[in-house]
């Protein structure tokens, strides 16, 4: 769904001045990012990364930003750079934008339905290859995310971007061919045969080995009718 809801988010903008500084304010909790477009000049800014993380889980994607001692601007998150293990914000890039002119956005993809997908139910395996889908439409009118029932999804069924229906107001940016998901046959099936024939080989080493064990044998006894 749409939404027209904004978030607001105050912040304080600082001189950049190299990266000790930068680990420092890491270190006490800040949040550091850059606001840029609109036609006026980038700022550099910090935030309390708690005050950061409640803005984000509250905002659609429109956030109203207030740089401590300026007039509020609209803004959306153009970069979110995450710290690989904790995935703490480390970075952030917001974008000034116009309410009256559509930008492009990208916005999570979710997959309804999988667990009553007949080929699901059939022990098929359904993979989500894209989880996210750049879209174009204004600022007000971008969603929190996209949604497509799969609940239809038979085993070598491929769903592609052509076949979503996107929200009005909202154009699909990416290639119509995208894949979105699919649907494979068990993968219990694609193990058995590599056991099977492990199981043929061990058998076949046994029965080698017996016949090895029994050729001395039977040399033992020739040799005892020998004599």
């Amino acid at each position: 769904m749409a939404t027209t809801e904004t978030t607001g988010l105050t912040v304080q903008a600082r001189e950049p001045d190299g990266s000790r500084s930068a680990r420092r304010l890491r270190r006490e909790g800040k949040v550091l990012g850059v606001v840029y477009g609109g036609g006026q000049d980038p700022v550099a800014f910090q935030v309390d990364a708690r005050t950061l993380r409640q803005a984000l889980a509250h905002s659609g994607a429109l956030i109203d930003l207030t740089i401590e001692g300026s007039a509020s601007t609209p803004v959306v998150v153009k970069e979110h750079d995450r710290h690989p293990v904790t995935g703490a914000t480390v970075h952030l890039d917001l974008l000034r934008v116009r309410l009256d002119v559509a930008i492009q956005a990208t916005v999570v993809l979710d997959l309804l339905g999988v667990d009553d997908a007949p080929g699901v139910k059939e022990g098929g395996v359904l993979e989500q290859v894209t989880h996210e889908l750049t879209i174009e439409a204004l600022p007000t009118e971008i969603p929190d995310s996209l949604e497509h029932h799969v609940a239809e999804m038979q085993i070598g069924d491929t769903i592609t971007l052509d076949a979503l229906t996107a929200p009005a107001g909202v154009k699909l940016v990416d290639d119509p061919e995208t894949v979105i998901a699919t649907l494979s046959p068990p993968r219990l099936q694609l193990e058995e045969e590599p056991e099977i024939e492990e199981e043929t080989e061990l058998v076949a080493e046994g029965e080698a080995g017996e016949g090895a064990a029994a050729e001395p044998a039977g040399g033992e006894d020739e040799a005892g009718d020998g004599e």
